[in-house]
């Protein structure tokens, strides 16, 4: 009689609990849709940050929580507000919310969709880029299709170039994808353009100026963390100036500002990734195990994050790998020269031949550089650069072809010549 008679009592109650109840999980369905877009919102106004903070060590989903951080913290109140009012309605559903949490369905769905932007970000991230100038050409009025964008593995590539309705390919990549592309292009006697590797030389005269060649010399050789193919790579330094020089640039290499890229007071940032960091690394220790000094850095740091120290080399033997091969990171090589010839003979000895930059105020000196250095660029008294009015590339294992400016629209253009009799 007891329970009958509570039961009756608590029966309006128990409705009114339960219509909330239902009106709340309409609204939390709702809502989902809401939260999607605003995931994708907050994840594509904040790709920059997502990549960069990558490359600064955290994990995919501490990246989610940051860039999901307005979209949960909605879910999260709306569900305390919803458990508050049936808190309130009654001592029985919060008796039975307590019991149902574990198997809450909002619950589950927010781990659905974790789990899903983690598989994707992976690679929507890369992606982008390519994903966007496709846009471009669709919202400048282009037909569909006049530019598109793939996303596929390695192992597609070759089939796409071998499809006749290719006719000519480019890259801009390695050495070693040059190669693979260059190759599986030729079989079908495909047009190619590739752009390369570089290990440019930054050659210092004693006309020079010299206090903007030092300044100019660590700026080319850390730009972007030392992660560029025209970043200059090997330095060679006159005889007469050496000294001072070195001493100079190993100072401003030293007190670089590493950090965080999203600092403005931060000179230096993370290299892109871990096997980057390690074969930068494993390129200097080797270079110092065959007899190169060093004069400043040399580690990676320790902590979170792909970070390497601004590291000078002098001394460093023709075979070592920081005379031969590509640095991808802030490792500078330093050369003594007697005189311009000798440093055109060391900057010549490479398989590479990307671009060079030559700092000399003396004329004749100017055009000896201009015409034996072996590279696709020369810069006289300024940093190696691109510019999309001038054609960029280089020879040897730098590439072939090239980009930019009137030649890298004509590379794929076909010369007809027409005879009207």
């Amino acid at each position: 009689t007891w329970n009958q008679g509570l039961d009756t009592v608590l029966f309006p109650a128990r409705m009114a609990t339960l219509s909330l109840g239902v009106l709340g999980v309409m609204g939390a369905m709702l809502s989902i849709t809401g939260i999607f877009g605003m995931a994708a919102y907050s994840v594509s106004k904040r790709l920059r940050e997502l990549g960069i903070r990558m490359a600064l060590g955290a994990q995919r989903r501490e990246v989610l929580q940051a860039a999901l951080a307005p979209a949960f913290k909605l879910l999260t109140l709306g569900s305390a507000a919803g458990l508050l009012l049936g808190i309130l309605a009654s001592r029985v559903l919060a008796l039975i919310v307590y019991q149902a949490t574990p198997r809450d369905p909002l619950v589950l769905a927010g781990v659905v969709l974790v789990m899903l932007l983690v598989g994707v970000l992976a690679t929507w991230v890369p992606a982008q880029c390519a994903l966007s100038i496709e846009q471009l050409f669709c919202r400048a009025g282009f037909d569909e299709g006049v530019f598109q964008t793939l996303l596929i593995e390695a192992d597609q590539v070759e089939k796409l170039i071998v499809d006749p309705r290719i006719k000519a390919v480019t890259l801009t990549g390695s050495e070693k994808a040059g190669s693979a592309v260059g190759s599986a292009a030729a079989r079908e006697i495909k047009k190619t353009v590739l752009e390369l590797g570089g290990s440019d030389p930054f050659i210092v005269m004693p006309s020079a100026d010299f206090g903007l060649a030092v300044s100019t010399a660590v700026k080319a050789r850390t730009i972007n963390t030392g992660q560029s193919c025209i970043a200059a790579k090997r330095f060679f330094i006159a005889d007469k100036i050496y000294n001072n020089f070195l001493e100079k640039f190993v100072e401003q290499m030293r007190t670089l500002k590493v950090g965080d890229p999203f600092d403005e007071t931060t000179q230096i940032g993370p290299l892109a990734t871990e096997q980057i960091l390690n074969g930068v690394h494993e390129q200097v220790q080797k270079s110092m195990a065959a007899g190169a000094k060093l004069l400043t850095g040399g580690n990676r740091i320790a902590g979170p994050g792909f970070f390497y120290e601004p590291t000078v080399l002098a001394g460093v033997p023709r075979e070592s790998p920081a005379y031969r091969e590509e640095v991808f990171g802030p490792v500078a090589a330093v050369f003594r020269v007697r005189d311009p010839e000798e440093a055109i003979e060391m900057a010549n000895d490479s398989r590479f031949g990307l671009a060079a930059s030559a700092w000399t105020n003396e004329p004749v000196e100017q055009e000896l550089f201009a015409s034996e250095l072996e590279s696709g660029m020369v810069f006289i008294n300024a940093m190696s650069a691109s510019d999309p009015r001038l054609p960029f590339g280089g020879v040897k294992r730098s590439g072939v072809g090239r980009e930019l400016g009137a030649h890298g629209i004509r590379e794929f253009m076909n010369a007809k010549t027409i005879w009207v009799a």
